[in-house]
């Protein structure tokens, strides 16, 4: 049998939107509805929360806790250290990547994914970003243990912030698999970085409550709402190279 874990990267620093992901969403923190979506995947065998070892994430540790779920500390900004150590305490075969500001996650897509990579584990990597057709903010990610702890004895700058940078962008290296969407909602955004994302996320939330939304209902309502989708339409996500 092979065993997947669930990693979420969380920190409490955020240049555009600090704190963002202790911010409070229908009754429960962004980062507990991603663990909720991740929890209700059914895909993965543990979960994780890798955070930094600087104070103001004490705050992350304690949500992370009070809501059951084991954490990990490291590097600031050398991120995929922060990840093969996680997994460093907890051996697995394969580790979904979530970051703590989706918390519009379908977790039938996180299923999907981890299913997708069992079924063929000699891949070092599967994404629904190979290319992206969904909503920035619902793309989920499963690297294989091997190909994490391999990426991170050999990436350097950006590539270590990103984590699977190094993987997607040298394609003749890595065996991969990409889940291709459809229709494409890629122009669509969902996930959580400025001021007028938050207003786009809330409005979401305020019309479907406290609970996952699965991805055409939630791209359906979306594309119906154009005047929700202008309000963040205009952001734009930084730069691979930026770190």
């Amino acid at each position: 049998m092979t065993r997947i874990i669930g990693i979420v990267q969380a920190r409490m620093g955020s240049t555009r939107l600090p704190g963002k992901v202790l911010r409070p969403l229908g009754g429960r923190s962004v980062l507990g509805w991603v663990i909720r979506a991740a929890r209700a995947s059914g895909a993965l065998d543990e979960l994780v929360v890798a955070t930094t070892t600087d104070p103001a994430d004490d705050a992350v540790v304690a949500e992370a806790t009070a809501l059951g779920v084991a954490t990990s500390r490291g590097s600031v900004h050398d991120v995929l250290s922060r990840f093969v150590a996680a997994l460093d305490d907890r051996p697995a075969d394969a580790v979904v990547r979530f970051t703590a500001d989706c918390p519009l996650l379908d977790p039938g897509v996180v299923a999907a994914a981890a299913n997708a990579w069992r079924a063929a584990p000699w891949l070092d990597y599967v994404s629904t970003a190979l290319p992206r057709r969904l909503p920035r903010g619902t793309d989920v990610e499963v690297i294989a243990a091997g190909a994490l702890r391999e990426l991170s004895a050999t990436a350097v700058g950006h590539h270590r912030t990103h984590v699977t940078s190094g993987l997607y962008t040298d394609p003749a290296s890595w065996s991969m698999l990409g889940l291709t969407l459809h229709p494409d909602a890629s122009d669509l955004r969902v996930t959580l970085d400025t001021p007028d994302d938050w207003r786009l996320i809330e409005s979401v939330v305020d019309r479907f409550g406290d609970r996952p939304v699965a991805l055409p209902e939630l791209i359906g309502w979306l594309r119906a709402h154009p005047e929700v989708t202008g309000m963040n339409a205009h952001v734009r996500q930084k730069v691979l190279e930026a770190g």
